[in-house]
Parts: structure tokens; sequence; C-alpha cells
């Protein structure tokens, strides 16, 4: 079974969103779990064509598989282009 590690900032976003929020995020993390690559997963383009998002509600999470760990790079909104600024800067 994959196993999950989140980011420092991942992990820092879930706990900091409101409960309800912190919620939907965990689902849909127990969910890339099960199925890393759900339908509604997009492989990102270019330089950053390692890397997955899956929407859940407001928030995206970027990620990628590897060694059969699911690694959560960035969790944040999703209407918002900052969270592709932030994986610039990882």
């Amino acid at each position: 079974m994959i196993e999950i590690n989140l980011s420092k900032q991942a992990t820092k976003f879930s706990e900091n969103a409101q409960p309800n929020h912190s919620k939907q995020i965990a689902r849909k993390l127990l969910d890339l779990k099960i199925n890393p690559m759900p339908h509604d997963s997009i492989q990102l383009k270019g330089i950053y064509s390692k890397y997955r998002r899956a929407d859940i509600g407001e928030y995206r999470i970027i990620y990628f598989i590897a060694d059969e760990i699911l690694y959560v790079v960035l969790i944040g909104k999703r209407n918002d282009n900052e969270i592709y600024k932030m994986l610039a800067r990882n």
C-alpha cells in the first residue's frame, strides 16, 4: 500500500485550515492513497511534469509518486496562482 509523506508546508496548511476544510483535505489524501491517479487529477506540464494536481473543494493538492510513496508537496487555494509560484520556489 502507498504511504503518504506531507511536506512541512502541506502539514502546516492542513493544520491551519478550518475544521470542515481540513476534513475535506484529509479525505482527498486518503482517496489519493488508494488511487494516486484518479480521473480528476491532472499531470502538470513542462519542468513540473513529475507533479500531479488534484482539486478538492476550494483547494488544490500538488503531489508526485515515487517508490510507493505519495509525496504531497503543496496544498493551496485552487483559484490562486500562488500555489504555482510556491512550487517554483521549491
